[in-house]
């Protein structure tokens, strides 16, 4: 019980935060409350009309009387449709527009939060919150809560009119008001339990439809279409069960209030009639009272309704909390230390770190090194022995457990994020490229470069032949990932694009594996003459790529183990030249 309290309480905290990005369109707020005020207001006239057309037009069988009130009845439906128009506007609008808010709110969070946060949360989906749970809630925020307001007033006008025309009906009528809200209590309880369990389901088979199609030459290569089928028809199915139970309670609900509601109203009807056949009420009187409990029973049939969609929105509510909540571990210093000019003097200290989703697993142990400015340093050793994680930790992607990583003397976790990372440009093992032309994707690092800026940095890596080959050139547009160029076209540009950050530290994550020899060896020409001036942080597995290197270490299970030229490691570490000689003989 109190767990369902603090759920319920939860989920409602996070519907009042959300309810807070409507605050600052006051406007729009007020033209749509405005609006709906007058549409309820002249559809409970119109059941004045209704009498008066009965009882003065009908009944006493004039037809400029007729004729007065039929004109009177249009006008009020002019004034419903502008209403209805102004509303309908202006609601629509204000959800738009909030959603488009809490949208750029929850992705300019997510595109701060640290990568750890990433590792525990599946990227798809986050994505499919972004995309189902807002559509959800502008269905919300621009329709369901302005009919849950109009049947509202409507509901209260029409009671109220009840009881103007005719007390003793409308008790009548009042009987069915507490058997009506207790299954909407009832049946409202599951639907908001139900709610969140189907919008979990539809994320994960977003999420997987993604991952799959994400990788679908690998789906293909290894035959693996009909297994993927099978899994995704299993998570179709559990979305459907979950969803066929959510509508079956709302149909419940609905069909309950549907049988009390009218069911009084036809008992009314009978009371009623009875009483324009002995003469205590007119036709009008009943005609009236009919209308005004229709409305009333159309209203809480509607409120029942929309009680489940807002129940739905309060778990898409909670969940969008839940990303815009999420804590960033890798934050600016409030104060953050001044920079001094950037050489390339970086020292790790002895640097202890494991990455959150496995505590127990040291990747790097009290490592400790210091990278002299300008110099071609080399991290070189078995899978797993700490290398890119060294890239991560100098980026500040993860923060390290004890121990520092001093750049230019100051612990990195000192300096401005936005400071430390322009010092950088990463070229990773795999490059990563996005949908948009090739030159969108080259200027990624330095978005105000020149056109020439561009051409020199793509042939400094040796791609601005190929570029030129292609059918638009620097404009064409490249498709996800880069999807169509060869692993060595991709690398090039990656490297390109490297150049044009213009950092003063380069760091090489494999950054040649893809290249063909020809490729590779004038790349290589082409990083030799940047890293003149720069200094440059190389991981290789092969060892023929960094025999050049200033300096090259040696790590094993995230601890330094030797730290030389490729001829002092030769001569001096057996594991160095077990490495070397298993890959020259290989070779």
């Amino acid at each position: 019980m109190i767990k369902n309290l603090f759920i319920t309480s939860r989920r409602w905290q996070a519907v009042r935060k959300m309810a807070a990005y409507v605050a600052p369109y006051k406007g729009p707020l007020v033209f749509s409350l405005i609006a709906l005020l007058l549409t309820a207001g002249i559809t409970l006239s119109i059941g004045q009309g209704i009498r008066l057309l009965i009882d003065r037009g009908f009944a006493t069988q004039s037809p400029a009387l007729l004729t007065q009130y039929v004109l009177i009845f249009l006008l009020l439906v002019g004034l419903l449709a502008l209403g209805t128009f102004t509303r309908y506007y202006w609601v629509t609008w204000l959800g738009e527009r909030v959603i488009a808010d809490i949208r750029r709110q929850v992705f300019a969070h997510l595109v701060e939060l640290h990568p750890g946060f990433f590792e525990a949360n599946r990227s798809l989906e986050i994505q499919s919150r972004l995309t189902a749970d807002m559509t959800l809630l502008q269905s919300v925020v621009g329709s369901s809560v302005s009919v849950a307001l109009r049947n509202l007033i409507m509901l209260a006008g029409g009671v109220i009119w009840l009881f103007i025309t005719n007390a003793k009906l409308t008790a009548i009528v009042m009987l069915s008001i507490p058997l009506v809200i207790v299954p909407i209590m009832l049946f409202g309880r599951r639907v908001r339990a139900l709610s969140r369990q189907s919008q979990d389901r539809v994320a994960a088979v977003g999420a997987y439809v993604g991952e799959v199609l994400g990788q679908i030459k690998t789906v293909q290569a290894y035959n693996h279409q009909a297994t993927d089928k099978m899994r995704f028809d299993q998570h179709v199915e559990d979305a459907f069960a979950i969803a066929r139970q959510r509508t079956l309670q709302r149909a419940r609900l609905i069909g309950v209030v549907i049988v009390l509601v009218f069911g009084a109203i036809g008992m009314m009807l009978w009371v009623g009639g009875m009483d324009v056949i002995a003469g205590k009420i007119s036709g009008g009187e009943l005609a009236a009272f009919v209308f005004y409990s229709i409305i009333v029973g159309s209203a809480v049939g509607s409120i029942s309704e929309v009680y489940g969609e807002l129940q739905r929105a309060a778990g898409a509510a909670e969940r969008t909390m839940e990303l815009l909540e999420a804590p960033n571990q890798i934050r600016s210093p409030l104060h953050p230390q001044a920079l001094p000019p950037v050489v390339g003097n970086i020292a790790f200290e002895q640097v202890c770190f494991a990455y959150p989703s496995r505590p127990e697993v040291w990747v790097t142990d009290h490592f400790s090194l210091s990278v002299r400015p300008g110099e071609t340093l080399a991290l070189v050793g078995p899978s797993g022995a700490g290398k890119s994680t060294l890239f991560d930790l100098m980026l500040r992607f993860f923060d390290v457990q004890s121990g520092c990583i001093r750049l230019e003397g100051v612990d990195i976790r000192q300096l401005d994020l936005v400071a430390l990372r322009r010092c950088f440009a990463l070229v990773s093992q795999h490059p990563a490229l996005f949908h948009g032309t090739i030159g969108e994707n080259l200027r990624y690092a330095c978005p105000d470069a020149s056109d020439a800026a561009v051409e020199a940095a793509a042939k400094a890596a040796f791609a601005h032949d190929f570029i030129q080959a292609l059918p638009q050139g620097y404009q064409t547009r490249l498709g996800d990932a880069g999807l169509g160029l060869s692993g060595g076209q991709k690398q090039r540009l990656a490297i390109a694009r490297a150049i044009l950050a213009d950092a003063p530290i380069l760091l090489l994550d494999e950054a040649t594996s893809a290249l063909d020899a020809q490729s590779e060896y004038w790349v290589q020409q082409a990083l030799a003459r940047l890293s003149a001036d720069r200094t440059t942080i190389v991981i290789a597995h092969r060892l023929s790529t960094v025999m050049s290197s200033d300096r090259i270490a040696l790590l094993q299970h995230g601890r330094l183990q030797a730290l030389g030229t490729h001829a002092e490691l030769m001569a001096t570490n057996e594991l160095y030249a077990r490495l070397a000689a298993l890959q020259f003989h290989a070779s």
